[in-house]
């Protein structure tokens, strides 16, 4: 039997922070610059167990519910906390009982310092948010599983549990995780981004800190379950990271922060933090409205997550739904939307394979011949 069958990557991530939540470990984070007008509100053990790569919680906004992946010892939940205001709320999901302890140990002094109480926890693996492992270890102490009738009782308890998800579907505005994707299984990474996306309003984003590698991550390395448990071992290539939020079905995915120096260096392979900026929301039906949309530069042009070929300076034919996209963040910088002068009542369906320019004249109506002199000097 190979290393990497031996390997149990979620026993190994499970023991090592569990005791990381007891005492710090230096080893377990990068260092990151964050707001100190935030961080004044948390206690000091909170500030020395926290073990993360980046500041996710900078993009967040008021108002917002933040689901927070991975949520250790609240860290990042209590800085969202301030940000999103007494209006807003913040989840943290975390699988080990011990940081959850952490986490919760210090909720109601950070409550009465902020002045709100908006900050819930939930034990739960990131990869499965519809299945509350409190809800499921209180089940299994009062019914233990004996026998063919036992099982089958678990198994109806279970499909009840997940039939109203832990986290609702599109309830989230922004997802937050901070240097934990990568100790998730290998298997179950993709059912991550699907959860990810599954909780996530339509027009939503995640903002994801990891750790990200430059090379492949070799097999005997992948074995390590010390450097899986640090961080390491299941790093994603940066490359690999980003193609994951477009399959998964994200759109305007930007990496927003990248450490120019690497954190760790092994065997030549480069590991470092990565901030990544992904939204959710362009499912729906292409209708044409006779929207365009003008790419500013400064390449030549650009193609999109959908293939679609945007000219810089030319009028391309989009639909009405890729136009609100287009004219939103974060694509608002690089983009001038050219709406229709008269609104069309009845849109035909946009063939949105095509990339075609859009003439002035469908925009403005084939009846346009308005003459107008200047209302004031330009000069």
């Amino acid at each position: 039997m190979s290393n990497s069958a031996v390997l149990d990557p979620e026993d190994s991530v499970l023991k090592r922070y569990a005791g990381a939540a007891q005492q710090a470990e230096a080893a377990l984070c990068c260092p990151v610059d964050y707001d100190p007008g935030y961080l004044a509100v948390l206690p000091q053990e909170i500030l020395e167990k926290d073990y993360g790569c980046g500041d996710p919680s900078r993009y967040v906004q008021a108002g917002e519910t933040i689901l927070d992946l991975g949520s250790g010892g609240g860290k990042i939940c209590y800085i969202a906390a301030q940000i999103v205001g007494k209006n807003g709320q913040v989840i943290g999901v975390d699988f080990n009982p011990d940081m959850l302890s952490l986490a919760r140990s210090h909720q109601k002094a950070i409550a009465q310092k902020i002045g709100w109480d908006n900050v819930t926890f939930h034990r739960a693996k990131i990869q499965d948010l519809k299945t509350d492992i409190d809800a499921v270890v209180q089940y299994l102490e009062t019914n233990p599983v004996r026998g063919l009738d036992g099982l089958a009782a678990y198994e109806t308890f279970l499909a009840d549990l997940r039939a109203q998800p832990l986290i609702a579907d599109n309830s989230i505005d922004c997802v937050l995780s901070n240097c934990v994707l990568n100790l998730v299984r290998p298997e179950d990474k993709s059912n991550l981004f699907g959860e990810i996306y599954r909780v996530l309003k339509s027009g939503g984003r995640a903002a994801i800190s990891d750790i990200v590698c430059d090379e492949p991550v070799p097999d005997h390395l992948r074995a390590d379950p010390n450097l899986w448990s640090g961080c390491i071992a299941g790093a994603y290539q940066e490359r690999d990271f980003l193609t994951a939020f477009e399959e998964t079905g994200f759109h305007g995915i930007e990496i927003v922060e990248r450490a120019a120096e690497p954190w760790q260096v092994i065997e030549g392979i480069e590991f470092r933090s990565m901030t990544v900026v992904a939204h959710k929301g362009k499912e729906g039906p292409c209708f044409d409205h006779k929207h365009a949309v003008i790419y500013k530069g400064p390449w030549r042009s650009v193609t999109d997550d959908d293939g679609h070929c945007l000219e810089r300076g030319e009028r391309m034919a989009v639909c009405e739904k890729t136009f609100r996209l287009y004219t939103s963040p974060p694509y608002t910088d690089e983009i001038i939307g050219v709406e229709p002068l008269v609104a069309v009542t009845e849109a035909q369906v946009f063939d949105c394979s095509r990339d075609t320019r859009r003439h002035p004249k469908e925009s403005k109506g084939e009846d346009y011949t308005l003459t107008r002199e200047p209302s004031k000097s330009c000069c």
